[in-house]
């Protein structure tokens, strides 16, 4: 393994320990979090704060699936087809695709909390904009540049949490994860509520409360994160590829989710997304200042770390985003039935964050992983014994199982990806694994959803849910061999 640059923490008995031992220093005023520090002179940054700048991340991960149960209320308010109406959905996670390939050079040259608090502005000048768009065309343009400007959101805060100076030292906060990984999940079921209150413009109308909110609280931290650097350099032609192959790949993603993977279009535009990428890896590796630098892979175990949290995401929101489809198209519950029962996994993910947190202090990383791994095996079971009438409150049962085992790997996978960063690394760290998460999950999350919707057409939806079931267990049992070469430390 390559040696570690300046701050690195890679000789900690676990990631961040050696980060969370000692507070950040500025000026010899000690920076603390919730009681991190309790010397005299150490200035303490509350709970507040660390939540305020969570809001950005969580409403950016909320409108990437809360509008999708409102297209059918859009497109007759709006008397729009469903074909053009859908571009609300996608041109937003396309855009988002080109805001994170720009995420870490804006970063590295105005500063890593400047660009979160202009995200931050224009995210919810953009909500309030998409909220009373008159026209289609207007909402579907809005969509778009509220998708890049919220791009850096989940990155950046993550780098800022997670950084030396800033809010947990090293460690991956247990509020964050449980925002990160529960927030898509709730989406359907909040854009139901919100829509059921007052129509499908609250989708986007709650997002400027809670994000000023939020921004006001996060103006408090401006004084953390990474500074500018006025010799970061721009690299156009790596960011044509990168964007170019992340929008190419994730098009044809969702198209094949929406129509199937049967004619040739979603496929060949898959294959030429990932040549795109492709061609950016071996770009990058030439360049000395590529949008998103791939040396932040320092070694096989940080690759494997990122393959492994690519499976965990396709196995974890593979069955959130395809359940509730489930209980309301084939069980007959209503919207706000399936929400209630999505909510208690909230809990238990946090649960499971902080236990694996607290545990892997004690456990290997190798044995955590492939313990939490083969607890999503046999909870991804049990969806090949669901029938049309199988209680709610067992589905819950199932998904809670789940979240209490995604939370074994989640976070200790992406601690242990970031781990030999040093503070100038972090960004373009969070952006990598931001963006391979989103990428693979995106694909992944398209291919079992056309077998379902295929399922459905053809009047066999509960077999193709068993299908579904049956290739999470075996996507879950091979991360569990993977899981296997990790190192133990």
């Amino acid at each position: 393994m390559a040696a570690p640059r300046t701050g690195t923490t890679r000789r900690s008995p676990h990631p961040g320990a050696a980060l969370a031992r000692r507070p950040a220093q500025r000026g010899g005023t000690v920076v603390t979090v919730d009681g991190a520090d309790t010397r005299p002179g150490a200035t303490r940054i509350g709970r507040a704060a660390r939540y305020g700048l969570l809001i950005g991340p969580s409403l950016s991960m909320l409108d990437s699936s809360i509008v999708n149960v409102a297209v059918p209320d859009i497109a007759q308010d709006l008397r729009a087809g469903l074909d053009t109406v859908h571009w609300v959905v996608s041109g937003y996670l396309l855009s988002l695709a080109v805001g994170l390939a720009l995420t870490a050079y804006a970063s590295h040259r105005f500063g890593t909390m400047r660009v979160y608090l202009v995200s931050m502005a224009l995210f919810v000048a953009t909500s309030a904009v998409c909220a009373v768009a008159p026209s289609i065309e207007l909402l579907v343009t809005a969509r778009v540049v509220q998708g890049f400007v919220g791009a850096p959101l989940v990155p950046l805060a993550l780098s800022i949490l997670m950084g030396k100076d800033g809010l947990s030292g090293g460690k991956v906060p247990v509020s964050a994860a449980v925002v990160l990984f529960l927030a898509p999940a709730l989406g359907p079921s909040l854009g139901g509520l919100l829509i059921g209150a007052g129509g499908w413009r609250w989708v986007f109308l709650v997002n400027v409360p809670v994000g000023a909110a939020g921004l006001l609280l996060a103006l408090r931290l401006r004084h953390l994160g990474t500074r500018a650097r006025a010799e970061a350099r721009f690299d156009p032609i790596g960011f044509l590829l990168l964007s170019a192959g992340l929008v190419t790949t994730l098009l044809g993603a969702t198209r094949g989710s929406a129509s199937g993977w049967g004619s040739p279009a979603p496929l060949s535009l898959v294959v030429a997304g990932i040549g795109l990428l492709a061609a950016y890896v071996r770009t990058a590796s030439r360049r000395k200042d590529p949008p998103v630098r791939l040396d932040v892979i320092r070694s096989s175990q940080s690759l494997l770390a990122l393959v492994l949290q690519v499976l965990a995401s396709v196995i974890a929101f593979g069955t959130v985003f395809l359940i509730p489809v489930f209980t309301q198209q084939v069980q007959g519950h209503t919207a706000l039935a399936t929400g209630l029962a999505l909510i208690p996994q909230g809990i238990v993910m946090g649960l499971g964050t902080a236990l694996g947190q607290r545990i892997s202090t004690h456990i290997p990383l190798r044995t955590l992983v492939t313990l939490g791994f083969a607890a999503l095996a046999a909870s991804s079971g049990v969806m090949l014994l669901l029938t049309d009438d199988t209680p709610l409150w067992v589905t819950a049962i199932m998904l809670c199982g789940r979240a209490l085992a995604a939370g074994f790997v989640t976070t200790p996978l992406l601690a242990a990806f970031l781990a030999p960063l040093g503070e100038n690394d972090l960004a373009d760290g969070n952006t990598l694994y931001n963006i391979t998460q989103r990428l693979g999950g995106a694909v992944g999350v398209g291919i079992l959803g056309s077998m379902v919707a295929t399922g459905a057409h053809s009047g066999a939806a509960l077999a193709a849910f068993h299908q579904v079931g049956a290739v999470l267990v075996a996507l879950a049992l091979a991360a569990a061999v993977l899981a296997r070469s990790l190192t133990r430390a």
